[in-house]
């Protein structure tokens, strides 16, 4: 079985942790502007935050056009953005979003890199009670294939309960630094993606902290378990300048 880099013990973490929410074009922009300062400085950020309006986030290389109806999304009023990171489609509401950015020699290889973060965020979710676990390796289904939404499956790696898929991520790398980011489901469903998709398909494998936990589960609690679990001191961190233009572009959210 494939063990996970240890992180560099050395490494000193910037602490961003927003409850408040901003768009999804803002917090793309935000968590592209802490892969840059990583590749810049060769520091290390962990941002925990969440979306006001509730958006939907296509993956870079989405074929979103195909895949879902626009006409649809604007006729529902949808925040829609794309993201700078991979996957498929993702429907923010009722969620703590994680971001990491890193230098890529203090995790080493991409799938090293993946499963050292999800281990950390697993740990923190026991930690409230849940038996988090990564999902067994699998290949991850191709871009087009027809089951669009991120929840649809697990892929090798992310962190299930009892089978089911309950946090969604992807990674993108620039220069020596790393940006991954995902969704922790809280509460409430995907079913907005199935509602815009031109071939609906169940997100069957997902689930929420809520009900496995039994409870309603706040951002707030959340967030301080991720802190509390993660290895390395956490420094507070202001946010950075931020370039906003490319993610309200329509031109980039429906180039494919």
């Amino acid at each position: 079985m494939l063990r996970s880099k240890t992180i560099s013990p050395t490494l000193h973490w910037r602490l961003l942790v927003e409850p408040e929410g901003r768009t999804g074009a803002e917090n793309m922009a935000m968590d592209e502007a802490l892969l840059h300062e990583a590749n810049r400085s060769g520091a290390a950020f962990l941002r925990l935050y969440r979306w006001s309006p509730p958006c939907l986030s296509f993956g870079r290389n989405e074929p979103a056009r195909a895949r879902y109806d626009r006409s649809a999304i604007e006729r529902l009023g949808l925040d829609v953005v794309r993201r700078p990171t991979g996957g498929r489609a993702v429907w923010h509401e009722h969620e703590l979003t994680y971001a990491v950015a890193a230098p890529v020699a203090a995790f080493g290889t991409l799938r090293a890199s993946y499963r050292a973060i999800h281990e950390r965020l697993a740990a923190a979710l026991r930690r409230l009670g849940a038996a988090a676990a990564l999902a067994a390796d699998r290949q991850a289904p191709g871009l087009d294939d027809t089951s669009g939404a991120c929840f649809a499956a697990p892929v090798g790696g992310e962190i299930v309960v009892a089978g089911r898929k309950l946090v969604g991520s992807a990674q993108v790398r620039h220069g020596s630094a790393f940006l991954q980011h995902g969704s922790m489901l809280l509460d409430g469903s995907q079913q907005v993606v199935e509602t815009v998709s031109r071939r609906p398909s169940p997100n069957g494998s997902a689930t929420t902290l809520s009900a496995i936990l039994g409870r309603p589960v706040g951002f707030d609690e959340v967030a301080s378990a991720i802190a509390a679990a993660w290895e390395g001191p956490l420094v507070p961190s202001a946010c950075p300048t931020i370039r906003l233009s490319a993610f309200t572009d329509p031109a980039w959210t429906w180039r494919r």
